[in-house]
């Protein structure tokens, strides 16, 4: 048996929890687990590469290729986990080390990288000549993607079973929207949210061991933790959509996304309706929108969609008015006068702004 492994993906819980998985799959004999050695390096590519972080490259190749290429004599073996190995790949020397190890793992022993991929990732970058390698020498290769929606809402009662509690109805889909599964936006980090939900699951489990869990319990026990997209707050406020504008925008700042870059993708959005809106009001059509405005036909059909929802005065009075917030949030009044920065008054005054301008008074407003 090959005891190498490559685990990648973006979902951190699954990829720690297949890692240990292999601890007890390479089991000795006796079915003794390995004794799971975790090492990592700090991702620096900003040192250089003849300088410490190369120094801690060779240390850590060192104490890695030692717990490797020892045999076991007695009780289990070691599971060395390496973690976020694009950093072993830079240097060629260091490289080479690194690939050389997949046929140095003595028996009883076992060597799995976890690559941690970024939200906006396709596939492990630096580290794909590792993966490719550990599938050519016979080892494990799985990618592990984030769950959607319908896979966390079908994992939930099976995670549940394992720690020993049952889920009621409805149960599964309330804890799924309460961690963010529900969240289809692109630009929100998904990578820890059944590491999320597992942490609640295990709470539930010491708080009705054995038990059911009802929907009740959830929506009374589990805090939200939705997180903000800035894609869907920009679209409910071109949309006018104001409950769900000031909802996103509270999870938004919440989150800790700064008032000023808000304002300025918020001016964005703002001056492509006001342009669309001069448009439907010359009379193009959607079709001519698309090579007017360069983008792609979906696009030019949703700015279309939104600016009929506004006139042009209405945009006009939302930009003029979105200058004062922006320069508030940079302790700027509109004299120049240097005025008091508050984070809280700041958010406020973004609720303020979307009270008065997102909100349709009457039609046509």
């Amino acid at each position: 048996m090959n005891t190498v492994a490559y685990l990648w993906g973006d979902d951190a819980w699954s990829i720690d929890r297949a890692a240990r998985d292999l601890a007890q799959t390479w089991a000795d004999a006796d079915g003794t687990p390995l004794e799971t050695w975790r090492a990592s390096m700090d991702d620096d590519a900003g040192e250089s590469e003849s300088g410490a972080s190369g120094k801690r490259r060779t240390r850590l190749l060192d104490d890695i290729g030692m717990r490797l290429a020892t045999p076991t004599m007695f009780g289990g073996g070691t599971l060395v986990v390496v973690r976020q190995p694009g950093a072993l790949l830079r240097e060629s020397a260091a490289r080479e080390r690194t690939l050389a190890m997949l046929t140095a793992v003595a028996p009883g022993n076992g060597l799995c990288f976890v690559d941690l991929i970024g939200q906006d990732a396709k596939g492990p970058a630096a580290s794909g000549v590792l993966r490719d390698a550990v599938a050519a020498a016979g080892g494990t290769v799985r990618e592990l993607p984030a769950l959607t929606r319908e896979r966390m809402e079908a994992w939930l009662p099976q995670r549940a079973a394992e720690l020993g509690f049952r889920l009621g109805p409805g149960a599964a889909q309330a804890l799924a929207q309460r961690v963010g599964a529900y969240v289809r936006e692109g630009d929100v980090d998904r990578r820890r949210r059944s590491e999320l939900a597992n942490g609640e699951l295990e709470k539930l489990a010491l708080y009705r061991p054995g038990g059911e869990i009802s929907r009740a319990d959830i929506e009374e026990l589990v805090p939200e933790a939705i997180p903000g997209s800035t894609w869907a707050f920009l679209d409910a406020l071109a949309a006018r959509n104001t409950w769900e504008a000031a909802g996103l925008a509270e999870r938004l700042l919440a989150g800790g996304a700064p008032l000023p870059v808000l304002v300025s993708q918020m001016h964005r959005r703002l001056r492509e309706l006001i342009i669309v809106r001069e448009h439907l009001d010359a009379g193009t059509r959607n079709a001519e929108l698309v090579k007017a405005l360069k983008v792609q036909p979906f696009r030019a059909q949703k700015l279309a969609e939104q600016a009929a929802t506004w006139t042009a005065a209405a945009l006009g009075r939302a930009l003029s008015a979105l200058l004062e917030l922006d320069l508030r949030s940079k302790g700027i009044s509109l004299t120049g006068a240097t005025v008091h920065m508050d984070d809280a008054l700041d958010g406020l005054g973004l609720q303020l702004w979307i009270a008065e301008h997102v909100i349709r008074v009457r039609p046509g407003t």
